[in-house]
Formats: C-alpha cells, structure tokens, sequence
C-alpha cells in the first residue's frame, strides 16, 4: 500500500490529485497540504512512504522541500514547467510528471515508488562504525536503540541476547531511515524499541519483554509527538 502526502499551493490542483489517486489501486493519500512550511512541520511525524510535491510554489518550492525531508520518503513531483526536469532528478526522486497529470502517467509515476519502497523493505541489515570496529549488525536481531549517556551523538544498541554494541555518531533521523519502517519506531527523543520486544502498551507507556533491575521489565515513556505514530502502526 502506498500512503501518499500532497504538497500543492493550489486547492483545485490538491483536488484534482485526490481525485486520481482514488482511482488508483492501493493508493492512500494520507493527508494534503498547500502550505510548505506546514508540511514541512508536520511530515516527519505523519506515516506515509510518498510524497507528491509541486515545484512552482511561492516562498519555498518544491526542490528545496525535497532536499529538507526524509530520505525514506520517495518524492514524485509536479509541475507544469519542464525547465526543471534536470535539477529534479539530480534529486534522485522516484519520478517527474507535468502537469495536466492524466491518470494513467501518475498510475506509473506510483508503480516506480511501490517498486523502490518493496527493494528498501529488504535490507535485512545495517553497517556502520561502532565501539568494535566497522560492523554489520543483523535487524532481526535488534531489541532496543537508545541515545549513549556517554555521548549524545554516539547510539546504544541492545541485542535480543543482551550483546549491547555502540553505533558512533549517528543521528535518529538517519538510524531511521537504515531500519525497516514495520520493524521499528521511534518512542521518544532517546528511544527506538524494535515491534517484536512490545508486550503492552498505553497512551503513555510501552512495557517491553525486555529484563530490567529487580525481576521487571523495561518500561519506555511514550513521548507526546510520537504517540500518532505509534498508534497508526499498530493500527489504532
């Protein structure tokens, strides 16, 4: 299923993509914005795996938008000028459609990101530095992922069997983007739980199969702006 967020400064325009992408088989459009700076507040924290975004926008276009969200989310844009065709591909996005957009050319538009999404879910594993050197580190076998107390920029991995490992200088965003998105979430600021360790969880607590001190288990606070997300993966 492709969740899909338009970015288009003219309402009808906004309309009229609706309108396609409902005739279009496993396409979900998530939420619609014809404001950039919104979208750009707002996107990080809305689940979806596309964005489909208009060049010509007054303030900030939308070239400038792409190179400002997430790497996981695959950009198809908009436009009814072909100047731009150059500079949007050296964007590495999934692909470039002019405007008036007929069905059928965003219906392709759409297959390219499903099979770019489909080769991302595969990736079993990351690479990176860490404590012991360069390491690849299987993501089946990952627990839990904290900010290091030691050094902020530095992340704790913790291992199904207990194995913990240091990630060196490695921001959430990008961690993110390297895990499987069904795999994993972010809780809070300091926090990623892999799906598989949550035994319960509420509006403000996940309770993991995790062992702590003095026969519990681990307990993760649920921050306030990531508790949409959460609820959304587990279809709630």
């Amino acid at each position: 299923m492709i969740k899909c967020v338009i970015l288009d400064d003219e309402l009808l325009a906004i309309s009229y993509l609706k309108l396609l992408c409902e005739q279009i088989e496993d396409v979900e459009v998530v939420k619609a914005f014809n404001d950039p700076k919104i979208f750009l507040k707002e996107i990080d924290k809305i689940d979806c795996n596309v964005c489909i975004l208009d060049i010509e926008m007054p303030g900030i276009n939308g070239l400038q938008v792409a190179e400002l969200i997430s790497g996981s989310k695959k950009i198809i844009f908009t436009t009814a000028y072909k100047e731009y065709a150059a500079e949007a591909f050296d964007l590495n996005v999934v692909d470039y459609v002019r405007k008036p957009i007929k069905k059928e050319r965003l219906a392709q538009a759409f297959e390219k990101a499903a099979e770019l999404i489909q080769k991302s879910h595969k990736k079993d594993f990351i690479e990176w530095n860490t404590n012991i050197g360069k390491t690849v580190i299987f993501t089946d076998q990952i627990a839990y992922i904290r900010t290091s107390e030691i050094d902020s920029r530095d992340k704790d991995i913790m291992l199904n069997d207990g194995t913990n490992i240091v990630l060196k200088n490695l921001n959430f965003k990008n961690l993110l983007e390297m895990l499987p998105a069904k795999d994993f979430a972010q809780v809070n600021k300091k926090e990623i739980i892999a799906r598989s360790t949550i035994k319960v969880f509420s509006t403000n607590e996940i309770i993991t199969t995790i062992p702590a001190e003095n026969d519990n288990f681990l307990k993760l606070h649920i921050g306030e702006s990531y508790k949409t997300s959460l609820m959304e993966m587990f279809g709630k």
